[in-house]
């Protein structure tokens, strides 16, 4: 796991269980900025799933905490069945009123650095399609449309591959 990145008043470090409410918190807030009608109430727990997430030992969440609340999150891990050498980046989320201020780059590259660390060489994601700038975000960070799961039209997520290494051509 990598070590706790102090940056200023940030840390960078690994969520604590009894974090996940806090962590479900931030995401709802996060989510709630790209669905225009509101977020879907599909009567997920999401407390119970950070729980989970956190407590997986297949499993990494990462927090920035910044003057002692936690106000990013990132959750990955290698999906059952695919390659060993490729992770899944299933949540990524700012808390928006720290947008813009250089932590989600920050996390980002803490995130970068653990796949390297874990011997990852692609990384995937989805994206929602109305989320321009999340889009934004991860096309600045390197992330390229995944030649290997082209969306259908009526998807309503981006399917993004990152070159963990920094090769300039994923396979």
């Amino acid at each position: 796991m990598i070590r706790d990145r102090v940056t200023g008043r940030r840390v960078i470090r690994t969520a604590l269980h009894a974090e996940a409410e806090a962590v479900a918190e931030l995401h709802a807030r996060a989510r709630a900025t790209y669905y225009p009608d509101g977020v879907p109430q599909d009567g997920t727990d999401w407390s119970a799933r950070w729980r989970d997430a956190i407590g997986r030992p297949d499993s990494h969440v990462l927090c920035a905490v910044h003057e002692g609340r936690i106000v990013a999150i990132a959750s990955f891990r290698t999906v059952e069945g695919a390659p060993t050498d490729t992770v899944k980046l299933f949540q990524f989320h700012v808390d928006p009123g720290h947008w813009r201020t250089g932590l989600g780059a920050a996390l980002h590259t803490a995130c970068v650095e653990q796949w390297q660390a874990d011997g990852k060489r692609v990384a995937t994601l989805e994206v929602h399609v109305d989320n321009e700038r999340a889009r934004a975000f991860y096309a600045r960070q390197g992330w390229l449309p995944d030649p290997a799961s082209p969306p259908a039209e009526s998807d309503h997520h981006l399917f993004l591959r990152y070159a963990v290494g920094g090769e300039s051509g994923v396979e």
